[in-house]
């Protein structure tokens, strides 16, 4: 099954700091959940520094089947499954029956993901501005071609657009 990847990236492809969001946009979060959700069914990937970066009143991501790559003993709430790969995390949502897959980060998940035979598309709120960050996204196969891109968004003094990538 394929899946996509979503992801918030500054201008020099950053995507967090010591864990966290180095941002704070209340339409890139309306963006994530609006696709992440979709129709209903889907399935999220992410890593367990990801996992531990969610609010605790936001574990798991409602409205959808949360997988958490890690091969530590972590104590995960009920209905939330461990998987120690991203192709067992498809397979498990594979027999979840999900409608579609989301990789969600972090930095190791989105190198493994966006390499991967099954990634078809990527789905990448571009910010305009560079922030400081630790952890960032990887470089943009060129495989992978631009056919969307909304407008400018301008929240506070933060711009930003969304863009989808498809593989060719």
């Amino acid at each position: 099954m394929n899946f996509s990847i979503i992801a918030a990236v500054d201008s020099k492809r950053g995507i967090g700091i010591k864990g966290g969001l180095p941002w704070r946009l209340k339409g890139d979060m309306e963006h994530f959940r609006e696709i992440t959700v979709g129709q209903g069914n889907n399935g999220v990937i992410m890593g367990r520094t990801t996992w531990l970066s969610l609010p605790e009143k936001f574990r798991p991501l409602p409205e959808r089947v949360n997988v958490v790559l890690t091969e530590q003993d972590l104590s995960l709430p009920q209905g939330v499954l461990r998987a120690s790969s991203i192709d067992e995390a498809i397979n498990i949502l594979e027999a979840k029956s999900v409608s579609d897959i989301f990789v969600i980060g972090g930095g190791q998940v989105y190198a493994q993901g966006i390499v991967h035979p099954l990634c078809q598309k990527l789905y990448v709120t571009e910010i305009m501005q560079e922030f400081d960050c630790d952890t960032f996204f990887p470089k943009i196969p060129p495989e992978f071609v631009k056919t969307s891109e909304s407008e400018t968004i301008t929240e506070g003094d933060i711009a930003y657009h969304f863009v989808v990538y498809e593989k060719k």
